[in-house]
């Protein structure tokens, strides 16, 4: 039975606090890439890699994520992924070749998206269902705080104590706080974690499958997919080059637009998730406008005559990239509104992979078109290199358009029949009939 007070409060905070360290590590190379580039001696396409290998990995752990919390416990599974972030950013500091540093950042890719997903479970163990969204939002923007501290701080670590004994800090530090998890973190209000039954792959897959066919969570699927890659990509790894090669700011001024990113997320989040909650209708709307003002941004940044943009227009255009990660929020209740309950966590999970292989695609986008050395790239090479970021942009916002228009067919042709269908999802004024949708499609 879900408790709460201090001791429950207790507990989520040394869980959220993995989750804080987690992306802390999996941002910390935003601002560390040129160094980087220069330690390892890569190309900009091979640093790309480093962002395409962790988040790849971390896309492909959020259903074996879900099936380790339930077989192991959230306390388990947050202990393996403290120790194996701090592992891994020890080596990526010590790490004296390209193929080292690699194993480190997967390393940290797998340890990383076994996180958020345990946190959320010991949210539910211990707080009634009331609480679990507000505890849910918490954390993410708890999370944020650890973003932050990959942005200013960070860059000033790096200057100050230097490449290895930074992360190596970093990381025996993560890795330390693993003993915190294991002693202080409880799986259930009685301490006792029941694991649920060895699962069959075939059974995964059919439980992939059938939350793939809704057409709610592909909707979801996209708008996780257009919406967070923007600000991830450029949190993650190119926006620090590109402010600092590109657009020629200062590495401390450049921190400050990057942290622009996360202070912009913490505060607009709530905001979102309130109109959520209250105006569901108003879900998808969000979205669109935000895509569409989102087109409008990269169309600026990347059209200015002569590729240097004025600092003052590139900390807006940041500010309005950072709403697409606490929008993403949209496809996650996308995912419960239009799944079976006993589905949702496979559908969040498959709602989950589309941002971050947005944000591997596009990374791997721009290194690949930058192509030569990272530190010699100007602002012309940066605006050639960002179309492969509005490319996956323009797909994102088509197929989010394309699947919006599917979803609501689908309740409008439940609604026709006489299903039951959930308030939250039913039609709107702006809803299309089902036989105009079977025809366009």
């Amino acid at each position: 039975m879900p408790t709460t007070g201090r001791r429950a409060l207790a507990i989520w905070a040394a869980a959220a606090a993995v989750y804080l360290l987690a992306m802390f590590h999996r941002t910390s190379l935003g601002v560390a890439g040129l160094q980087a580039a220069d330690r390892f001696g890569i190309t900009a396409a091979q640093l790309g890699t480093f962002t395409v290998l962790q988040i790849g990995l971390y896309a492909a752990m959020q259903v074996p994520t879900g099936l380790l919390v339930d077989r192991f416990g959230p306390r388990r599974v947050l202990t393996a992924a403290a120790l194996g972030m701090g592992l891994g950013q020890v080596l990526f500091a010590v790490a004296s070749s390209y193929s080292l540093a690699l194993v480190a950042r997967g390393v940290l890719g797998i340890s990383d998206a076994m996180s958020f997903v345990s946190v959320l479970r010991v949210v539910a163990a211990h707080y009634p269902p009331r609480k679990y969204a507000l505890l849910a939002s918490v954390t993410a923007a708890l999370g944020q705080l650890g973003n932050l501290l990959a942005t200013v701080p960070l860059t000033f670590l790096l200057a100050n104590a230097g490449w290895t004994a930074t992360f190596v800090i970093a990381g025996a530090a993560t890795a330390a706080y693993s003993l915190v998890v294991l002693l202080r973190v409880r799986d259930t209000p009685g301490g006792e974690h029941e694991p649920s039954p060895a699962t069959a792959l075939a059974d995964v897959v059919g439980q992939v499958r059938l939350a793939w066919r809704v057409p709610g969570t592909r909707l979801g699927f996209w708008v996780h997919f257009a919406t967070m890659f923007s600000p991830g990509v450029l949190s993650l790894l190119w926006g620090y080059p590109y402010l600092v090669q590109g657009q020629g700011l200062s590495p401390a001024a450049a921190g400050s637009v990057l942290s622009l990113l996360v202070l912009v997320s913490m505060v607009t989040a709530p905001l979102i998730g309130q109109l959520m909650g209250r105006w569901p209708q108003s879900r998808m709307p969000m979205v669109g406008g935000f895509l569409a003002v989102a087109v409008l941004v990269w169309a600026v940044l990347l059209g200015w005559p002569g590729g240097v943009v004025p600092a003052p227009v590139v900390a807006v255009a940041f500010a309005i990239f950072a709403v697409g990660g606490p929008l993403s929020g949209v496809a996650f209740a996308l995912a419960r509104d239009y799944n079976p309950l006993h589905r949702v966590g496979t559908a969040s999970g498959v709602v989950n992979v589309g941002g971050f292989t947005a944000i591997t695609v596009s990374a791997l986008g721009v290194g690949l078109l930058l192509g030569g050395d990272t530190a010699s790239a100007g602002p012309s090479a940066f605006r050639m290199a960002f179309l492969a970021v509005t490319t996956v942009l323009l797909l994102g916002a088509w197929r989010t358009l394309v699947w919006w228009r599917r979803a609501r067919a689908a309740v409008f042709a439940a609604e026709t029949r006489g299903d039951e269908v959930p308030v939250r999802i039913r039609r709107r004024p702006w809803d299309i009939p089902a036989e105009q949708e079977a025809a366009a499609s």
